[in-house]
């Protein structure tokens, strides 16, 4: 397991003065990557070999969100490697060591220079200690697309939205997504499933859905291309109430 501390800042932190869903992403992106750097399998080794980790499915659940100026850790590890897929936890706890937020994560290996994927070599495998899977409800990879989704205006790829692969980064399409819910919406739960990698000057056609489900609200929001081909499918769902989302994982 890898962990480091840090504090909301302002600059993460949304109008009700807490970490932001794309703060909690961008926390738990940090996490991982400083656990490959400190294991010496980071992003300069990886383009050595020509390959690099691609995400393609985020859950995250979301119980509390941190304030301004709260201390924080994050946590993640991996939990299995299977052909060309490795499978990562992740945890946001507060100062008492109590979880704010967890999620599971799917990512593909992939070659850069072929474009496809890889199996996962065994210098991955052996510098990774794996440990055993949170305790939390796991959803699909999928996301469903719901039929009868509204086509929204579209827009183009600017470069603020591109990573270090010079594709637009999976936290990106959350925000652009989130961008589609409705005034007082709090999040409790997320999933994003990723299909395709836009770039600069690609345009993204939204299209947007919106349900009830046992009282509460679901956003599924699909990111296309112009022939309705997906980016990235984001799925939304409201919080039970007033930071008080979904049980907490048993032993945790």
């Amino acid at each position: 397991m890898f962990s480091f501390q840090s504090r909301v800042r302002y600059s993460e932190a949304g109008m009700d003065k807490k970490l932001t869903l794309n703060g909690i992403i961008n926390y738990f992106q940090d996490c991982s990557t400083f656990h490959s750097e400190s294991l010496g399998v980071g992003l300069e080794e990886l383009e050595k070999e020509g390959k690099v980790w691609v995400l393609s499915a985020w859950q995250i659940v979301v119980e509390r969100y941190p304030r301004l100026f709260e201390k924080i850790s994050v946590e993640t590890w991996p939990y299995d490697f299977s052909g060309f897929y490795g499978m990562r936890n992740f945890a946001l706890r507060d100062e008492q060591g109590e979880l704010l937020a967890w999620a599971n994560s799917l990512w593909v290996f992939m070659d850069t220079r072929s474009g496809r994927p890889a199996r996962v070599t065994p210098i991955q495998v052996e510098r990774y200690a794996r440990e055993p899977m949170l305790p939390m409800e796991y959803a699909p990879r999928k996301v469903p697309v719901p039929k009868g989704s509204a086509e929204r205006e579209s827009f183009v790829v600017l470069k603020h939205q591109l990573d270090t692969n010079r594709h637009v980064n999976n936290g990106q399409y959350v925000q652009m997504a989130a961008d589609f819910l409705p005034e007082g919406f709090a999040i409790g739960q997320m999933r994003a499933e990723y299909k395709k990698s836009a770039q600069l000057g690609d345009r993204i056609v939204p299209y947007v859905y919106e349900e009830e489900t046992e009282g509460r609200r679901k956003l599924t929001v699909s990111l296309c291309e112009e022939d309705g081909k997906p980016y990235a499918v984001v799925e939304f769902t409201e919080k039970a109430g007033p930071d008080s989302g979904a049980a907490q994982p048993a032993g945790c």
